[in-house]
């Protein structure tokens, strides 16, 4: 998929949103931002974003009015929900008011921008196909799926976690260099896991122990630094 696909944040959060915004364009996405429900209708009229991260609760209108003037103005952009609400009645109405997918608070940024990736996948007008991306990635003989979730080393399957999954991708994306253990926390668990370094080396262990029986090892340590994939 083309990384220069544009997203509209809107959150009146300041410090999410600046997260989200950072995370997107580390990910090569183009951002605009709006933390009202009135700036994010006037953003996506003047910007025609590709997508947009709605919060439901917003201090003017919620995100669901929203998404339902869109709609009702023809505009079909795809749109993700973010909210704090995690009831079915709540995605229900998301859902049939015209939004693409629903994701609940807290969350790991890793894992919205899969989402983000997938809902673009989705909703791509049919017989599109986005140069330069089909979904996998690759480092030496690993291969992620991120369309399918699956993973492959030297042919092999690796039945990995939602949660080894994501940081695998994590580090498969940024091959190479260096990830500091606070990089890791932020990106793939979120920021309500800010500090406890050691779920990252509990999931690197975890990791290790499903790939290595199949080839070198390939994620290394950085002593006193944090981790790099490499084959």
């Amino acid at each position: 998929m083309s990384e220069s696909r544009r997203v509209l944040v809107v959150d009146d959060e300041a410090n999410i949103r600046d997260l989200i915004e950072v995370a997107l364009r580390f990910h090569g996405f183009a951002t605009a931002t709006a933390a009202t429900g009135e700036d994010a209708l006037r953003e996506v009229a003047e910007s025609r974003p590709d997508l947009v991260l709605l919060d439901v609760m917003l201090p003017d209108f919620d995100g669901f009015e929203v998404c339902r003037r869109l709609r009702a103005d023809g505009d079909q952009v795809p749109v993700v929900f973010l909210t704090a609400r995690d009831t079915p009645s709540d995605t229900v109405r998301g859902l049939t008011l015209g939004g693409d997918d629903y994701v609940t608070k807290p969350f790991s940024i890793e894992a919205l921008v899969a989402r983000v990736r997938a809902v673009l996948r989705r909703t791509a007008p049919a017989g599109t196909s986005p140069p330069g991306d089909d979904g996998v990635l690759r480092v030496g003989d690993l291969e992620l799926d991120e369309a399918h979730w699956t993973v492959r080393r030297g042919g092999a399957r690796v039945d990995l976690s939602p949660t080894e999954f994501r940081l695998l991708a994590h580090l498969m994306r940024n091959a190479g260099k260096v990830l500091s253990r606070t990089q890791l926390l932020e990106s793939v668990w979120g920021w309500e896991h800010h500090g406890n370094a050691q779920v990252v080396e509990t999931y690197v262990s975890y990791l290790r122990r499903k790939l290595d029986p199949l080839g070198t090892p390939i994620i290394h340590t950085q002593r006193g630094v944090g981790y790099a994939l490499r084959p």
